[in-house]
């Protein structure tokens, strides 16, 4: 397994400068870069999680690339995220000017039966700012206050589409420990789905992260606007150490499995990809400037203003984790793509 203490690092002037790199002659990673721009592609709205952890990490690793290239922002939301997903890995530019942050489940989205097209291990991973816990909230007004009302209750849920993280938690606590849910998808974003809640249309939503609440919400924990029912997880968060982890509610090993096949997936919660086919050497180069990013105290200092979590995994820890995870027996990943299906 890998360890978020044993997070990978490689000198970064071994990584931008090794001679198999690039052939000899070739334009340099800086002389590449130099007057460049790298499109960010950010998978959902403005305003949401990952949409926060883009644009702040587009702020500030620009001057650890060679060449100090421009990053711009564009958001593409649509199917969970999955739209950014597949164009980043089918139509984006594989010369290293285009990169984009998604849904942590969209790694092994294709494993799911999701409609993906692609296949997780093959984009070249630059980073995960930090994982994460996975929560489902319910809004104050639900007959639904704890994870045992939920076995017993109908909530009513809100989605974004299929592969989203709202969809997959939802499902999974279904069809996995019959809770009483029923998904309302098609909300393209947590934060329709949050307006909804609000509104009473939803009583709540899945996968919403803790990091997110703590950042955007304090007002829903001050005023105690929310229950949360149960945190998905490897690991629970002391923070919320009342709170239930989904693991601890397996009564069987079957259960056991299929929860830690979708709930690896945390440990790259805000994860940063370029497309395949993308020269080694500027692949190198990004990764090394995202592994400097995470230090750069100006990075930290603005991140901990938001309130934003940072435990980085480095590209090649994410590539490693989803081998091991595409190496799976399909039994079980069958058992997995059922349990989050409808």
């Amino acid at each position: 397994m890998i360890r978020r203490s044993g997070y990978w690092l490689i000198p970064a002037a071994l990584l931008v400068t090794a001679p198999s790199s690039s052939p000899a002659g070739a334009q340099s990673v800086e002389e590449f870069y130099k007057g460049k721009t790298i499109s960010l592609s950010i998978g959902f709205d403005t305003g949401g999680g990952y949409d926060i952890y883009g644009r702040l990490l587009s702020r500030h690793m620009s001057k650890h690339i060679p060449g100090r290239p421009a990053i711009i922002v564009q958001n593409m939301p649509g199917a969970g995220s999955l739209r950014a997903a597949q164009h980043l890995f089918s139509l984006a530019p594989k010369d290293g000017t285009a990169l984009g942050t998604f849904g942590r489940q969209m790694g092994i989205a294709p494993l799911l039966g999701t409609s993906a097209q692609y296949d997780g291990t093959k984009f070249n991973w630059i980073g995960s700012i930090t994982n994460e816990v996975s929560t489902c909230v319910a809004w104050h007004t639900a007959t639904v206050k704890t994870w045992a009302d939920m076995l017993e209750k109908p909530i009513t849920l809100g989605g974004d589409g299929p592969g989203a993280d709202p969809d997959v938690f939802a499902l999974l606590y279904r069809n996995v420990f019959d809770a009483k849910i029923k998904l309302v998808s098609g909300y393209h974003g947590t934060t329709p789905i949050i307006l909804a809640m609000e509104r009473g249309e939803v009583d709540g939503l899945c996968g919403y992260s803790w990091s997110t609440i703590k950042s955007k919400h304090q007002p829903w924990l001050k005023e105690k606007k929310i229950n949360i029912l149960v945190q998905a997880a490897l690991r629970k968060d002391a923070e919320i150490a009342d709170v239930p982890l989904a693991l601890d509610l397996a009564k069987t090993e079957q259960q056991r499995q299929i929860l830690k096949l979708i709930l690896t997936s945390q440990e790259t919660a805000r994860p940063f990809a370029a497309p395949p086919s993308v020269p080694a050497d500027r692949i190198a180069a990004l990764r090394a400037a995202f592994d400097a990013t995470m230090k750069d105290p100006e990075f930290l200092a603005e991140a901990k203003k938001l309130n934003l979590d940072i435990n980085p995994l480095s590209g090649t820890a994410i590539t490693s984790l989803l081998t091991e995870l595409y190496a799976m027996p399909n039994s079980v990943i069958e058992k997995a793509a059922q349990a989050v299906s409808k």
